[in-house]
C-alpha cells in the first residue's frame, strides 16, 4: 500500500495527485464504501437514510418556503415550488463543499495509527472524504430531478453536464481539503474555524436568493466567492435547461486544477513532520 511515486524522498509531478489515486484505486473504493456505510451502522435503515434525509430537507423547503414565507425566487412570478427546487440545489453544491472542509482539518489527526505504525498513501484521506460527499450530493441530485420531473412534468436535457460543471468544483475541493489536513495537523484551531467559515459561505453565496437579487455595487463582490459561479451553473444545467458558461468553465477548470496541485504538493511536503507532531 505504500506510494513510492509520490512519497516525500520522490520529486512530486503536477499530476501526482491523479496517479496515486488510480494506483490505489482499488484501497480507495474500499475505503469510500466503509466511510459511507460507517455513518448508518446500527441504524435500522441503513443506507435508505440516504435517500430518506435529502427527500425529508426538500419537502421541509417547499413547505417552509412555499406556504409559510410565501417566497417567490428573485421576486418573479414562478411558483413558489420553484423557490424549493433553486435552494435545494444550492444547498446540495454547498453540502458537498463544507462537509469536505469541515472534515479536512480532523482527517489525519483522527488517523494516527496510518501515520505512526502502518505504511499508508495518508493523501487518499482527502479522496475518501470526497468520494463520501461526492455520492450523498449525487443521491441529493437524483432527488431534486425527481421532484422537478414531479412538478413540471420533464427533466432538462442539459441535466448530465452537471458532470462537467462539477469536475473543477471537485478538484477545488480536493485541493483545499489537502491543504488543511495538513494545517489541522500543526493548528488544531482549524477544526474549529472551519465550521464558522463553511456557514459564512452558506450565506455569502447565492444559495437562499439569486445572484441577481444584489444590487450591481454588491454583485462583483458575490462572484468573488466561487461557490456562485458552481451554484448558478449548476442552476443553469438542472434547472434552467441551458448550457453553462464554457469560457467560465474552462477558466474554472484550469484554475481549480492549480489549487489541487498546490494542495497536494503542500500535502506531501508537510506529511514528513507529521508523526514528530502527532
Amino acid at each position: 500500500m505504500a506510494n513510492p511515486a509520490t512519497g516525500p524522498h520522490r520529486p512530486i509531478r503536477p499530476f501526482d495527485f491523479l496517479g496515486s489515486a488510480w494506483r490505489q484505486r482499488t484501497l480507495l473504493s474500499d475505503l469510500v464504501r466503509r466511510d459511507i456505510m460507517g455513518r448508518y451502522r446500527g441504524s435500522a435503515m441503513g443506507l435508505l437514510w440516504s435517500l430518506i434525509t435529502p427527500m425529508l430537507m426538500l419537502a421541509i423547503y417547499t413547505f417552509v418556503f412555499s406556504v409559510v414565507f410565501k417566497a417567490r425566487w428573485g421576486g418573479t412570478d414562478d411558483s413558489r415550488v420553484f423557490f424549493a427546487i433553486n435552494l435545494f440545489a444550492g444547498m446540495i453544491v454547498h453540502g458537498l463543499l463544507a462537509e469536505c472542509l469541515n472534515r479536512a482539518p480532523v482527517l489525519v489527526l483522527q488517523n494516527v495509527n496510518y501515520v505512526k505504525r502502518v505504511v499508508f498513501p495518508l493523501e487518499l484521506l482527502c479522496w475518501v472524504s470526497l468520494g463520501s460527499a461526492l455520492f450523498h450530493a449525487l443521491i441529493g441530485l437524483v432527488v431534486l430531478m425527481a421532484f422537478f420531473l414531479l412538478s413540471n412534468g420533464y427533466v432538462p436535457l442539459t441535466a448530465p453536464l452537471v458532470v462537467l460543471v462539477w469536475l473543477p468544483l471537485l478538484l477545488l475541493t480536493l485541493g483545499l481539503s489537502w491543504l488543511l489536513a495538513s494545517l489541522g495537523v500543526f493548528l488544531r484551531d482549524i477544526s474549529q474555524i472551519m465550521g464558522s467559515v463553511t456557514t459564512i459561505l452558506l450565506f455569502l453565496s447565492p444559495v437562499f436568493y439569486p445572484a441577481t437579487a444584489l444590487p450591481e455595487s454588491f454583485r462583483a463582490l458575490l462572484y468573488l466567492n466561487p461557490l456562485t459561479f458552481f451554484i448558478e451553473q449548476t442552476r443553469f444545467v438542472m434547472i434552467a435547461g441551458t448550457p453553462p458558461n464554457w469560457w467560465q468553465l474552462a477558466f474554472a477548470l484550469g484554475l481549480s486544477l492549480l489549487v489541487a496541485m498546490l494542495g497536494f504538493a503542500w500535502f506531501e511536503k508537510s506529511r514528513r513532520g507529521f508523526a514528530d507532531v502527532l
